[in-house]
């Protein structure tokens, strides 16, 4: 069997264990009575990834007059919370193994519930702290939901996969075309359309409860990975994981404010990115089974990249009467980038170990350097007073995640081995 055809077969067990770094014991089968329960619960709470994020850019124009933020203090509001996705990822499984990942995942809830009505309610203040808790709560569940998902689903972990990601694009896409509506609705108060998205939340931890009692028969076996900081591979699937997600997180927080700048309305600018985002539920899942067929990833990492970048360039300079169609072209290449960026994970690892340890690397470093992107895209505007210079920041990272992405797209495993404690 070759290296690629045996990655091929071991893709969707691995995909789901990228992010748990305990080999789970079960001896006795979990406690699962109402798996529709659950299945309800998981689909809500991934529902709930994305609002807190895709909800502030519809309205950053109005928040920003309201408050007198400048270019470079309302980009701050999209950086704090990828910022702390990165920054906080790597607690959940000291959280999951103190507390229990369902325990875990109800209070985070309840914490992303209070940080909405925070930055909605308090002023200046309560706006950047209360996206800074936003951003932690969603790194948080983020890491804890795939283990859940593999443990008490793990014959439909495929199908139970493309569920969790339909959710999470929903969520994105309902906040980014509900808001501006929302607020227009209750007096243009921007504060309800930012707070609006506190019922959902609420909604998911109701539903969640009951997942608390059950008890899963389980312990934890340790394994630990040693010399991946050291791995040149490890880095540049890092570096692309770090990279696209930073192209994803300016669209999530300036594209609005970039179409509204060439002359659309707010809930024009809103809808146009919720219809890019709903796009990318069909290339995120098209685009790993497509990538895994080949020799290796590297001509799908450039066709999603370059897909991405002139789906980019044709929002900011091409006629806004073609802009769905670019719009359209973007949620293509980035639903793309990112389901790539997770399957190199896989791909690249040797064991489940490895890859959620590779994956804490690639989160917590990526997301990391991701939030640098929409700072330097709201300070870029500042300088220039409009938004055609922000074509360059496009363009650079755009070219450094081809050349990373080349680099990780090659067939080869990082070289470490993970070894039992």
């Amino acid at each position: 069997m070759s290296l690629e055809t045996q990655r091929k077969t071991e893709f969707e067990e691995l995909l789901i264990d990228a992010e748990a770094d305990d080999e789970v014991v079960q001896h006795t089968p979990p406690l699962v009575s109402r798996p529709w329960l659950l299945l309800l619960g998981l689909v809500l709470v991934a529902l709930n990834l994305r609002p807190a994020l895709s909800s502030m850019a519809p309205l950053l124009a109005d928040v920003s007059a309201s408050l007198g933020l400048s270019a470079a203090r309302a980009g701050l509001l999209t950086t704090l919370p990828v910022l702390c996705l990165g920054l906080f990822a790597p607690t959940a499984p000291l959280l999951a193994r103190r507390f229990g990942a369902e325990r875990v995942v109800l209070g985070i809830l309840l914490t992303l519930a209070a940080g909405i009505i925070l930055r909605s309610s308090f002023g200046e203040a309560g706006l950047f702290v209360g996206s800074l808790i936003a951003g932690a709560s969603i790194g948080i569940i983020g890491v804890l939901l795939p283990g859940i998902v593999k443990r008490d689903f793990p014959r439909q972990a495929g199908t139970m996969t493309g569920v969790y990601t339909m959710a999470l694009c929903l969520g994105a896409a309902l906040a980014a075309g509900a808001s501006v509506p929302l607020s227009h609705y209750f007096g243009d108060s921007w504060s309800i359309g930012l707070g609006f998205w506190v019922l959902p939340a609420l909604v998911a931890a109701l539903v969640w409860l009951p997942q608390v009692g059950h008890k899963h028969g389980a312990h934890h076996v340790a394994y630990r990975v040693k010399g991946l900081l050291r791995d040149r591979l490890a880095w540049q699937v890092t570096l692309y994981m770090g990279l696209q997600s930073s192209l994803a997180y300016i669209v999530f927080g300036w594209l609005p404010s970039i179409l509204i700048g060439r002359g659309l309305s707010a809930t024009e600018a809103g809808l146009a990115l919720s219809g890019s985002i709903i796009v990318q539920l069909f290339s995120s899942l098209a685009a790993p089974w497509l990538a895994t067929r080949g020799k290796d990833q590297r001509l799908a990492i450039v066709v999603v990249m370059l897909l991405t970048l002139g789906g980019l360039f044709g929002c900011l300079y091409a006629p806004l009467d073609g802009l769905w169609g670019w719009a359209i072209l973007l949620g293509l290449g980035q639903g793309g980038t990112f389901s790539l960026a997770l399957t190199l994970i896989v791909l690249r690892s040797r064991d489940s170990h490895v890859a959620a340890n590779l994956s804490s690397m690639a989160q917590g470093f990526g997301y990391t350097l991701a939030s640098m992107g929409p700072l330097a895209v709201g300070v870029l505007h500042d300088w220039t007073g409009g938004w055609g210079a922000t074509g360059w920041v496009f363009a650079v990272i755009g070219l450094g995640a081809i050349i990373t992405g080349l680099g990780a797209g090659r067939a080869r495993y990082v070289g470490v081995l993970s070894e039992r404690v």
